[in-house]
């Protein structure tokens, strides 16, 4: 396409020993190229995403397995933004229907968003649950009518310390475009959540997101029976 000629060419062009100003518009090309492919990959994943025009093969994962796999991945980048990561599994193996590749690309996405956006020395909570009826007597009311209705799911959620104010609203964040940070200074294309939630709906699941002052929990539930 057009746009891989543009970065082979920039990618080329910052190869040269170049001096001075050509250097830095050089650099200034390289890193916005490379954020316009990225944007273009996310506006067509989203695309795919929201009309259901991706292959969704489901079958039963181990749950606690992938999640911690996918924590194991960004254990480098957790380190280098200062971020520790707690991890809280059931003790036996939990299993629930997805697209193990599908599932990759929205904790990939979670993960990310929390390196990029967490207030650094913060922990980071990962956390594995049954949503079992039984299990929630001593919750509100409220909350025993939720967990019944979610009765035979699995709820994975990441929660996390923002570094800066949230000023959106957690239902808004999920729109196309829309970013946390009102000045818009942070790389990233605003399509992040909005994929997670459509990937997350085509495996049958729901995806949610709850702001609590600078609290930020994002909750993926899947069918595990």
């Amino acid at each position: 396409t057009p746009l891989t000629s543009i970065v082979n060419y920039v990618d080329l062009l910052s190869r040269e020993n170049l001096e001075g100003q050509a250097a830095e518009y050089t650099e200034v090309l390289v890193r916005q190229s490379a954020r316009l492919k990225k944007l273009t990959e996310d506006l067509v994943e989203a695309s795919k995403a929201s009309t259901g025009n991706i292959n969704v093969s489901l079958q039963r994962l181990n749950i606690c397995e992938t999640v911690n796999q996918a924590v194991g991945e960004y254990a480098e980048r957790l380190q280098a933004a200062s971020l520790s990561a707690v991890t809280d599994f059931p003790d036996h193996p939990v299993t629930a229907e997805a697209d193990g590749r599908l599932l990759w690309r929205v904790l990939d996405n979670l993960l990310s968003n929390v390196c990029k956006y967490s207030m650094p020395g913060t922990r980071v909570y990962i956390t594995v649950t049954e949503l079992r009826t039984g299990a929630f007597a001593a919750d509100s009311s409220a909350d025993v009518g939720r967990h019944a209705a979610l009765s035979g799911r699995v709820s994975i959620t990441v929660k996390n310390i923002s570094k800066e104010r949230l000023n959106v609203a957690a239902d808004e964040l999920m729109e196309r475009f829309v970013r946390g940070d009102s000045s818009r200074s942070t790389d990233g294309s605003g399509l992040g959540l909005n994929i997670a939630r459509s990937l997350t709906e085509l495996q049958g699941g729901s995806f949610g997101l709850s702001i609590d002052g600078d609290l930020f929990k994002a909750e993926i539930v899947l069918k595990s029976e």
